[in-house]
């Protein structure tokens, strides 16, 4: 066991990594729109493209990992990761630096499912939505990296220099994973997941065909139902933190960079606060894990959103720290998604379930981000001079859609779930 704590301990920390690369923009978005000469849509694409590439990777890196395991994955991916920053440090122009936005996001899809694998196949059943929130408790802290010493680094130095650094850094980190992390525990031949309770050892890994494999993940109604619930309680948060929380803030709200840095630091903090109580939570009830943890939080964040926009004139500090926790809870509610999947895929397409399961966020992150810019530019306040609080306001309200959408289909692919494994009874029944 000690050994598994110290594969999931290096993987976990890959993931830190990973989230840093992934939200590097967000401390530093005026300063990408100055470099790169770019308003609120061009901007917007750097993590819409990024997100979308990460989306689409997630199958066939679910696939990957059925097949191969986690280790070589996650070498590739942080690699890639690594390239990336690289080519963002060396950028000349703007075409050159979305297109490492977007390697980076290929990279970033391989890491954290990667770690849900580790988690499978190295720990028991029972700990594993506990282990699957304190994986998110803990790699989410790399989004501090990116707004605070990232940025630092930036102003002390250059942009070269301070992407060069996490370029390097991720070079360390790919060896560190290539030389510790292994598939599976020692005298196994297949990845297994070990129940110690009672000794029984499930095989993970299966060679599948690929159309079978996601038609089968996704025909389950409680496959929909996890893809639904990931789709619609991070995206917010996500759309806030990689991108256009630091300039609502800052330009729109009229706070100082250091107070919108600290707002920033709570949301992480938040979420360090909420993963175990939701891990638990999950674990304790799980029949009804998107009645009483993925729709109350979906109600919160979109509430909180409603009255910061509604409120005449800034909004009192107190409420943005209110807005900021309601954020926060889609993290670690978003995680009990990958717990349904799991509930309900057989282990051989569990990473493939993974994979469907963790495009619904993402998919609705870059829906956001792209909406909350394409708004900024239509008022015309697409550049950090012609930011406003009222076209803050507007823009973020493109957001309520996304929630609405999110909401029927939970409650729907909830009600088709329960009817599925016998727990309620089909309307037709009745």
């Amino acid at each position: 066991m000690r050994r598994a704590w110290i594969i999931w301990s290096v993987g976990v920390a890959a993931y830190m990594l990973a989230v840093a690369n992934r939200t590097s923009l967000a401390g530093v978005g005026v300063e990408a729109s100055d470099r790169f000469h770019a308003d609120a849509s061009t901007l917007s694409m750097f993590a819409v493209l990024q997100l979308a590439v990460y989306g689409f990777m997630q199958i066939p890196v679910g696939l990957l990992l059925d097949r191969w395991g986690a280790r070589p994955i996650m070498v590739v991916g942080i690699a890639l990761m690594s390239v990336a920053q690289l080519a963002m440090a060396l950028s000349p122009n703007v075409g050159v630096a979305i297109a490492a936005r977007m390697l980076l996001g290929a990279g970033d899809a391989a890491v954290f499912p990667s770690v849900i694998r580790l988690i499978a196949t190295w720990f028991p059943a029972q700990r594993a939505p506990f282990m699957n929130q304190l994986t998110s408790l803990v790699g989410q802290s790399g989004q501090l990296v990116a707004v605070i010493p990232l940025a630092a680094l930036l102003h002390a130095t250059s942009w070269s220099i301070a992407f060069g650094s996490v370029a390097g850094l991720g070079v360390l980190f790919a060896i560190l994973v290539f030389l510790i992390v292994r598939n599976r525990p020692p005298g196994r031949t297949e990845d297994v997941s070990v129940d110690t309770s009672t000794g029984v050892i499930k095989v993970v890994t299966s060679a599948i065909d690929t159309r079978v494999g996601i038609r089968a993940a996704w025909a389950h109604p409680g496959t929909r139902l996890a893809f639904w619930s990931h789709f619609t309680t991070p995206f917010a948060g996500t759309a806030f933190m990689m991108l256009w929380g630091i300039p609502f803030l800052t330009a729109g709200e009229g706070l100082s960079s250091n107070v919108a840095a600290a707002i920033a630091t709570l949301y992480v903090v938040v979420m360090i606060v909420l993963s175990p109580i939701m891990g638990g939570l999950s674990a304790r009830l799980p029949l009804n894990r998107s009645g009483a943890l993925v729709l109350p939080t979906v109600v919160f964040q979109l509430v909180s959103w409603l009255v910061v926009i509604a409120w005449p004139g800034p909004a009192p500090l107190w409420l943005l720290v209110v807005l900021v926790v309601a954020l926060a809870s889609g993290g670690p509610a978003s995680m009990v998604a990958f717990d349904v999947a799991r509930a309900f895929n057989p282990r051989h397409q569990l990473s493939t379930a993974t994979g469907i399961t963790n495009v619904g966020g993402f998919l609705a992150g870059l829906i956001a981000i792209f909406l909350i810019g394409a708004a900024l530019d239509l008022q015309g306040a697409g550049t950090p001079e012609a930011y406003s609080l009222d076209a803050f306001r507007f823009a973020f309200l493109t957001q309520v859609p996304i929630w609405l959408v999110g909401f029927f289909f939970i409650a729907f692919e909830r009600r088709r779930t329960r009817v599925h494994i016998g727990i309620a009874k089909p309307r037709r029944a009745r």
